[in-house]
């Protein structure tokens, strides 16, 4: 496994239910930060930890639930509800948590199965023969392996070591940024508990849920045509362009009631990857299908890989057909949703003209959309076997 992310550690765990020995190979060090800051794991993204054999309740047991969505304008007006999938068969439903704590109740879960992890391996090169893979890193070490499964983001060298001609990934045209507040919000921004808030701000678009303790989780996806340089803003500047973006809007409380902003980052995807895999080199998770996080789909699109990519282990006797069928199976529902995510993203910022017709709109074009039932039920519902 080349990536300790949420891709890698699931991808390991299905594979041990499929009867091979994996190990992790993570670039970074073990006390290196976890980049990112929550995540809202949907309920197919619930039923694939279940897949994986795993208590969604142990796994999720830092985040909260956050079945609803509520739509608002930049004045703060609720102008439509809808469910966030589910609730799945036991009650469970989509669950907002800080990826570090996925993170880290992933890696416990692999360690607990005696699956190593390996810090400070960098993959630099892949070569494959008649019988196995042979994979160089950067500090020096090789290791051999019947099969290289490639877990390691957008920016992927396994990806490269496939195809070297792949697409590189495609800036959306907004920043991602966010925090955990830590002082009193407006009124208007204390959602209610279990519902996500998302706001189609005049100049920026805003997304929040109060946590059990009382705090909002927020984040933010200011519009910029060119991607953003590392260095180019301090927090201080940083802080001051949301305050400028939200003027005037109740999203600005946000910003003031957190002490530490982070980011921004780039938002990319992936267009269409031609080749998934090679010989018994395989990719997975945001290295094979990277999708905008506007689809609220990247970690469940993740888990759902690992399910398939188990199973399809277990159930062919030659990896070359494994990998053949798990492409087969994963490729049409992905791009699916990369492609949602991307029309997603395109909305998310429409002026001060576009933001007063959509605030007028969408409470009627919800409800067109609801009336022959939920329009995401193809992403919210679909299942998994069991591994």
């Amino acid at each position: 496994m080349i990536g300790g992310g949420i891709a890698g550690t699931a991808t390991a765990i299905a594979l041990r239910h499929a009867g091979w020995a994996p190990v992790i190979y993570e670039a970074t060090e073990p006390d290196d930060g976890e980049r990112g800051l929550w995540l809202t794991l949907a309920v197919n993204g619930v039923n694939a930890l279940r897949s994986l054999g795993m208590d969604p309740a142990v796994v999720l047991a830092r985040g909260f639930a956050t079945p609803v969505l509520g739509l608002s304008g930049a004045t703060g007006r609720l102008l439509a509800e809808l469910p966030l999938g589910g609730p799945l068969p036991d009650g469970t439903v989509t669950t907002s948590i800080r990826r570090a704590d996925l993170s880290a109740a992933l890696r416990a879960e692999v360690r607990g199965q005696g699956v190593e992890i390996r810090y400070g391996h960098r993959l630099t090169a892949a070569t494959t023969g008649p019988d196995g893979v042979t994979v160089t890193f950067g500090n020096g070490a090789t290791a051999g392996a019947d099969l290289l499964v490639g877990a390691d983001g957008l920016r992927s060298r396994t990806r490269r070591a496939i195809d070297p001609e792949a697409p590189e990934p495609f800036h959306l045209g907004l920043l991602d940024t966010g925090g955990f507040t830590d002082g009193p919000v407006p009124a208007e921004l204390a959602s209610r508990p279990g519902e996500m808030r998302m706001s189609f701000g005049r100049r920026a678009f805003f997304g929040w849920a109060t946590a059990p303790d009382g705090s909002v989780w927020w984040f933010a996806n200011p519009p910029r045509k060119q991607p953003v340089r590392p260095g180019e803003f301090t927090p201080e500047s940083w802080r001051a362009h949301l305050l400028e973006l939200a003027e005037g809007e109740p999203a600005a409380g946000l910003i003031r009631a957190t002490a530490e902003i982070a980011g921004p980052w780039n938002t990319r995807d992936l267009r269409r990857i031609p080749h998934w895999h090679r010989d018994r080199i395989v990719l997975a998770g945001d290295a094979a299908h990277a999708v905008a996080p506007s689809s609220g789909q990247g970690a469940s699109m993740a888990l759902e890989d690992a399910v398939v990519l188990g199973d399809c282990l277990r159930r062919h006797d030659g990896v070359p057909e494994a990998l053949a069928d798990y492409v087969t199976i994963r490729r049409p529902r992905v791009e699916k949703v990369v492609a949602y995510g991307r029309r997603s993203s395109s909305t998310k910022v429409a002026g001060p003209v576009g933001a007063a017709i959509r605030d007028a709109m969408t409470p009627t074009v919800m409800r067109l959309l609801h009336r022959k039932g939920d329009p995401q039920a193809w992403i919210f519902d679909h299942r998994l076997p069991d591994l």
